[in-house]
Formats: C-alpha cells, structure tokens, sequence
C-alpha cells in the first residue's frame, strides 16, 4: 500500500507539472493567431515556448511510463475508454509540432498564416480534450465488475465533460497570455498583458460553473464542495484566480503567473484527494471503481519500478530546471532571426 500511494503521487506530480508547463504551451498556441501585429511579433510569440515546448511533453511521456508500470490495470482502461479524445490529442500535437517546424521555412504570408491556424487547431483541441479526461476520470464512466470499460466511444463526451473542456482552454488561454508577457519585449507585452486581462473574468465564471455542475453530477464535487478539510483550497484556488488583474494592473506579471500556476496545482490537489483511493470512478456501480489497490501490479514489480524511477524521475526534474534556467531571458526582436 506504501509504494502502491508513492507511485500515485509520482504519477500525480508528473501530471501536475504537465498542465502547468504545457498548460501555457497551449496557451500561447491559441493566441498565436491574435497576438503580434505583425510576424516579427509573432515569431517573438512562437520564441517564447520555442526551448521548452517538446521539452515539456516528456513529463507526460514519463507519467504514462509510470501509470503502465504501476498501475496496468488503470492504463488499460484508461485508454480503452478515451481511445478517441487520446488518437486526437496524439493527432493535435503532430499538427502543433510540423506547425513549430515549419512555419518558419517559407517567407510567404499565406504559408505562414496557414501553418499559424495549424498551431492553433494543434493547441486549442488537446486542451480542450485534457479537460474532457479528467472531468470523466472524476464523474465517472461505465466501467464494469471486472474493471473493463463497457461504454460507447461517445459516452466521455457528455455536457459536464464539454464544460470542463472548455474551462481547461479558457485557463490555458489565460496561462499563456501571461507567460508571454514574461517573456517578450516592447509592445507585445502589453498585447499580452490586455488579453490576460480580458481571459481572467471568463475563467472566474468557468471555474464557478464547473463547480456548481460538478456538485450535482459528481460525487467527487460533492464531497470536495462539503469536505470541511479541502474546501479551503477551492477558496485558496478562487482566490488565486481572483488576484491576477489586481497583480497585472501594478504589472507584477511574475506573481500573476504565479497564481495561474497555484491554481492548477490546486486543482489538481483537490481533485486528487477528493477522489481518493479512486483513480476511475464507475458510474454503473461506485464499488466497481478502479483504486490505488485494485488497479496496481504485484508488490514486486512495483519494488523493481521503484528502482527505476529513482534514477530517471529526477533526470527530468534537473533538466526542466536547466532548460528554464538556460532560456531565461527575454526574446528580442532583432534575434528571432527566421526560425519561426
């Protein structure tokens, strides 16, 4: 049961990391259509997650690593029922990275558009399809005695599950505009800094609608609306929410992403304890959900992963600090060259 709770926190912390560094990565890829007035600008906008974007999606890659070695059981069902949102999510990030690629190899207004809506189209839909996921991991999807997915491959795409979606891209869209104008120069940090101020009331609604919803549809809302030990983190995470035009007002950028960050982390940490010892929930049968024990390998193989994540988990962590710690400075117009 020890290692069974590590590896579920491992996994959770890398997942976690996930949303929030890919969260403005996608971000900045919707605004990228709307943001810079001309493709100077606009390849500034590109710049700003240039070093980090594909460097983000291993912590993904590792927390899917873990899941399947960890818990098997919960991977197989996992993928099983969200075949469909994970195949266009896979599809989104091929588009969003031949857009990163080749955006920047031909001068021609209409090539760049083009490849422009491609970042887009690539950014907006695994959002979107992020919030689908975790909104059905938390309502609950026909799973059966047996642990086996028994629904359709529209049962996921309900309107609880469409409303998280849209919530998830509407806090990335805010994520991003904020992170750009951290890292850009000139004019643009304003444009950023406007948008950011304009994506933080509808973020607010979301994020008051989801809660509403979820408490009626959901029995992980419920008891994270009622649970006196977690409903101050909602208020933490509202008010982390509700400070960031205040912070971007006084153009304290780095504290409002800050907030964008504390929020998700919260999110995450709320949903996680809510749902505990669940990690799917059935909507068929609650006793039929998928937890941390019935959905783990042997004691051994947990032990011999154990080992093993020991000596790659903190590879990643060292070079995301590193990657961050190298790119750190502000992109300029003059050395963006053609590379985007």
């Amino acid at each position: 049961m020890g290692l069974q709770i590590i590896w579920l926190g491992v996994i959770a912390l890398l997942l976690t990391a996930f949303v929030v560094l890919e969260g403005f990565d996608y971000g900045v890829g919707i605004l990228l259509p709307f943001l810079g007035k001309n493709d100077t600008e606009k390849s500034m906008v590109m710049g700003s997650i240039g070093p980090f974007w594909d460097g983000n999606e291993v912590c993904l890659i590792a927390a899917g690593g873990c899941m399947f070695a960890a818990f098997p059981t919960w991977y197989s069902t996992l993928f099983s029922g969200m075949y469909l949102e994970f195949f266009f999510i896979l599809f989104a990030l091929i588009l969003r990275g031949a857009g990163f690629e080749f955006r920047g190899l031909h001068d021609s207004p209409r090539w760049k558009t083009a490849w422009t809506w491609v970042i887009f189209v690539g950014s907006v839909l695994p959002g979107f399809l992020w919030g689908i996921i975790v909104a059905n991991l938390v309502r609950g999807l026909p799973v059966n005695a047996h642990l086996d997915y028994v629904g359709t491959v529209l049962s996921p795409l309900n309107p609880f599950a469409l409303l998280c979606g849209l919530t998830a891209v509407v806090l990335f869209t805010l994520h991003g505009a904020i992170f750009v104008s951290l890292r850009v120069t000139g004019d643009l940090v304003k444009q950023a800094m406007r948008v950011a101020q304009i994506m933080w009331i509808p973020t607010l609604i979301l994020f008051f609608l989801v809660a509403l919803v979820g408490f009626n549809v959901s029995t992980v809302f419920h008891h994270m609306i009622v649970d006196v030990r977690i409903v101050p983190l909602g208020y933490i995470t509202l008010a982390a929410i509700a400070s960031i035009p205040f912070l971007l007002r006084r153009e304290k950028t780095g504290w409002a992403f800050g907030m964008t960050t504390v929020a998700i982390i919260l999110i995450a940490l709320v949903l996680g304890t809510s749902a505990f010892p669940n990690v799917m929930v059935s909507s068929l049968n609650p006793s039929w959900s998928l937890t941390i024990s019935n959905s783990a390998t042997a004691p051994y193989t947990l032990t011999v992963v154990s080992w093993i994540g020991l000596t790659l988990i903190p590879i990643i962590i060292i070079y995301q600090i590193w990657s961050y710690w190298i790119f750190r400075q502000r992109i300029q117009p003059h050395a963006i060259g053609g590379h985007y």
